[in-house]
């Protein structure tokens, strides 16, 4: 018996695709609809600037469990830069008895791997990453003035060093659902995985 599904559109440029392609849609006022399907998947067309294709508005982090001891940065650096990807991001937390190091690279899934293989702990996250705001003198202010109309939090935030038009910012917000939809609506440009590829 086929599932009914309400959805209500995030964003401006979202799809809906269903498999098998029996759709029965029922539309009701303010965007809403209502969709019969068996089994559906749901893609959101592309909101970042140069991204191909159907991509997500969102970036992966990995965060990586260092010892505190002599060299193990540099091990962990190496087995990512000797691969095809590149470390676009970088934050580093200490602690007395070890570290947490944040990264964002131009290949996640390959990183994922030579993670792996290298046998490094880490858990990995999903970041916005959202590019400063051209003509402004205060860029940062302007983006945590867009996320406080939404009472979102920001968690952490640090620099992405590969950017594909200027400085940028990638952050951790506690609503990361809600948090893209509200930067789009008011002109900022997020950036996606394929932005950061080399």
């Amino acid at each position: 018996m086929a599932q009914e599904i309400e959805a209500r559109p995030r964003q401006k440029g979202r799809a809906l695709f269903c498999h098998p392609p029996h759709l029965i849609c029922r539309y009701k006022p303010a965007a809403q609809f209502v969709i019969f399907a068996p089994h559906m998947e749901e893609t959101v067309l592309p909101q970042t600037q140069d991204g191909a294709g159907y991509e997500s508005n969102r970036v992966r982090q990995f965060t990586i469990f260092l010892s505190n001891k002599v060299g193990r940065l540099q091990t962990l650096v190496r087995s990512l830069e000797e691969g095809v990807s590149r470390i676009a991001a970088m934050s580093i937390e200490e602690s007395s008895d070890a570290s947490l190091v944040r990264v964002v690279t131009t290949d996640p899934d390959a990183s994922r791997e030579l993670l792996r293989d290298a046998a490094f702990p880490f858990i990995e996250t999903d970041l916005l990453a959202v590019e400063l705001p051209e003509h402004s003198d205060q860029p940062l202010l302007k983006i945590c003035a867009a996320l406080l109309t939404a009472e979102i939090n920001i968690h952490y935030a640090y620099p992405l060093l590969i950017s594909p038009r200027g400085p940028s910012l990638a952050l951790h917000v506690h609503h990361p659902t809600l948090a893209p939809r509200l930067l789009i609506r008011k002109g900022f440009v997020l950036i996606g995985e394929s932005d950061l590829a080399c």
